[in-house]
């Protein structure tokens, strides 16, 4: 079940799916006053690293894509590094809801003519239409698309109802900090290219996706927990653990980790030719572990080096 919690966590595309954001149970009636408590801030300091020559730095900061409100950790060391820079560099900008809509019915949308519920083994549907019934997803709108879309609908729609917000992830955060400095905000990918890695995960694959991902609901919140512990006590080691545990069971280290780091290396060895300062946040499982980044980073003689702070 942990691979499916890496995978989701790695990637932005569902969280600018319509299907998630319509379908939140959590969304209350609008004519009704609701308290708002404001959570208590627990001072977290994730991992940083830079790499730098004499006109040129670039720091690499690992993000989680989503946060429980009450982490703390856009201050000290980050917000120095941040608005000491000239740009954001993200993996992905999010493109306008039309594109979305378009690039889901390309890539999302089965072209079998089977529904979900025809995919899954007839004796794995009731589990699963209690499932979706207990998050309020109408099955009949998770028919048409693929089981790594099903998916990862499940584990955002239930990791928001743990108490996961969208709005408190990191990239969020940064957006609206660069947005409010009028920084150019630079993507190394697009949503499609994220998307088509799962697409092109064989149909078996992403029936196994949906039906560990439903066996494993209860567990979706504990273990993104302890994801985010990792992140937040700057323990790359444990992050790297946790993500590459997962992908090497679906053999996606080289699609997800290896081959994307690998671009993203030449990308910031070409970017060390310019001059000015730049802050990367990429997703925390690219800067950990034996593939990472900064690994990838020495082939072309840059070292980079923990930020201490």
């Amino acid at each position: 079940m942990r691979r499916f919690a890496c995978l989701a966590a790695m990637t932005l595309a569902l969280a600018a799916s319509p299907a998630v954001a319509q379908t939140d149970p959590a969304t209350p009636d609008p004519l009704t006053p609701v308290p708002v408590a404001t959570p208590e801030v627990r001072d977290v300091d994730p991992a940083l690293w830079v790499v730098r020559d004499a006109d040129t730095t670039i720091y690499m900061f690992g993000t989680i894509h989503l946060l429980r409100p009450g982490l703390g950790w856009f201050d000290d060391g980050i917000k120095k590094a941040f608005d000491a820079s000239d740009t954001l560099v993200l993996e992905i900008v999010d493109p306008e809801p039309a594109e979305v809509m378009q690039i889901m019915a390309e890539l999302a949308v089965d072209k079998s003519g089977k529904t979900m519920r025809q995919k899954l083994p007839p004796e794995e549907v009731p589990a699963y239409e209690a499932a979706l019934a207990k998050l309020s997803l109408p099955a009949e709108a998770l028919d048409p698309l693929d089981g790594w879309a099903v998916a990862l609908n499940l584990y955002m729609s239930g990791i928001v109802a743990s108490g996961y917000d969208p709005n408190s992830g990191a990239e969020t955060v940064l957006k609206a900090a660069a947005a409010a400095r009028k920084l150019p905000v630079v993507p190394l990918e697009t949503m499609r290219s994220q998307m088509e890695i799962f697409d092109a995960l064989p149909t078996d694959v992403q029936v196994s996706y949906v039906t560990e991902t439903v066996k494993g609901m209860d567990q979706l919140a504990p273990q993104t927990d302890q994801l985010v512990e990792s992140w937040a006590s700057a323990d790359p080691d444990a992050v790297a653990a946790i993500m590459n545990e997962g992908f090497e069971q679906i053999d996606l280290v080289e699609p997800l980790l290896t081959r994307r780091n690998a671009n993203w290396a030449h990308w910031i060895n070409n970017r060390m030719k310019k001059s000015g300062t730049v802050f990367m946040a990429v997703g925390a499982g690219h800067l950990a572990g034996t593939v990472s980044v900064q690994q990838l980073l020495t082939a072309y003689g840059l070292e980079s080096e923990r930020v201490v702070y």
